[in-house]
């Protein structure tokens, strides 16, 4: 095991140890909140983003076995599943951090309009489209990498989800990496890029309207800014280094090997979330 595996490891085991009783606490609060108080958007959003942290969590000790062992040693059949709900939190993440940040900006920007919709009921059906929109993304690329076959084999070792061949394999026209990167791109700018630019323009004009309202107090302004500053530098500096070997591995033409170190820190956002 390398240097960068080691410190790899270390951040998955210190992201379940600190993410898992850290989510489980906010999933406690705010199904509470929900209870006492009914669902807001807000709750609905968060309640989604709790879970999937959750769900990242649960499979981090298989990622920590795969990383000390450097082997692949669970059933084939666990290795797609186990890369569908690993994936499918984070980008999961991504899209209700931005529901939750939309929220923040409506309910300042339009308080009385944004009220009329404020139902449970209308940020569930929201919050089913959005797992919905990852689902459906993340099902296409499993599915190219799935017609070869999940686990590889490389020397003595096996690998899930990280070998790709550049060679016909399961089409006669296109190899498996002409239609993966692509398909990575499409994850980019639309499970990444569209949303972390709507959280941008929420929070940046989140920040301008309380800058400007004459009966907040300074203490509770400035804690509401470093709020909204806070989740967009979590958002960049967590989700952006993997989201960018995409775009590089599109540019390339390849798969980058850098990509499961650039993962560190998308995991790592799942012990994050709870505090912003």
């Amino acid at each position: 095991m390398g240097y960068s595996d080691a410190i790899a490891l270390g951040v998955y085991v210190f992201t379940f140890l600190l993410g898992l009783p850290a989510n489980l606490l906010v999933l406690f609060v705010y199904l509470r909140k929900a209870c006492k108080r009914g669902a807001t958007p807000n709750v609905v959003y968060a309640l989604n983003l709790c879970l999937a942290n959750l769900a990242l969590v649960a499979w981090l000790p298989v990622k920590a076995l795969e990383t000390l062992l450097q082997d692949w040693r669970l059933p084939p059949a666990v290795c797609p599943a186990y890369s569908f709900f690993l994936y499918s939190s984070l980008y999961g993440s991504c899209l209700f951090l931005t529901a939750v940040a939309a929220g923040r900006y409506l309910s300042i920007a339009f308080p009385i309009a944004y009220k009329r919709y404020r139902r449970a009921r209308l940020s569930c059906l929201v919050s089913a489209a959005l797992w919905l929109s990852v689902l459906v993304h993340l099902s296409v690329g499993l599915l190219v990498e799935g017609g070869a076959g999940f686990v590889s084999v490389q020397g003595h070792s096996s690998l899930c989800f990280q070998r790709f061949n550049a060679s016909p394999v399961w089409t006669p026209a296109w190899d498996e990496l002409s239609i993966l990167v692509p398909v990575r791109l499409e994850l980019f700018v639309v499970l990444f890029c569209v949303p972390f630019l709507i959280c941008c323009f929420c929070y940046a004009n989140f920040i301008l309207i309380l800058s400007r309202l004459p009966n907040i107090s300074r203490r509770r302004r400035l804690r509401a800014i470093g709020l909204a500053l806070g989740t967009l530098l979590v958002f960049a500096v967590c989700f952006g280094p993997y989201n960018a070997s995409h775009v590089v591995g599109y540019v390339r033409q390849e798969s980058e090997g850098w990509r499961s170190v650039a993962l560190m820190s998308s995991t790592f956002n799942a012990c994050l979330d709870p505090f912003i």
